[in-house]
């Protein structure tokens, strides 16, 4: 069943490569969607897909990258409408 999750992360995420790799993992379960910093230093999204797939995603962004550290993960479900075709960083 398809599923859709808006996410903040806070920490230190930003000028870290962060988005790109929120994309790439995103990509790799296969998600749609967006993500974004935002001007409070966090990093915010939605993504789009299989609950399972989703599940899986938000772990490894919780993780983050080698050069990040993530403090916190906030998620709330979304109605899903399908309106992404691949994920994206957004400026």
């Amino acid at each position: 069943m398809d599923t859709s999750i808006a996410f903040k992360v806070t920490g230190r995420v930003q000028g870290v490569g962060f988005r790109a790799f929120v994309r790439q993992t995103a990509s790799q379960f296969g998600l749609s969607g967006w993500v974004k910093n935002n001007a409070d230093g966090s990093v915010s999204g939605i993504a789009e897909g299989d609950h399972g797939m989703l599940k899986g995603f938000l772990e490894q962004v919780k993780i983050g990258n080698r050069w990040s550290s993530v403090e916190g993960l906030l998620e709330q479900a979304q109605k899903y409408r399908g309106d992404f075709k691949s994920f994206e960083i957004r400026y």
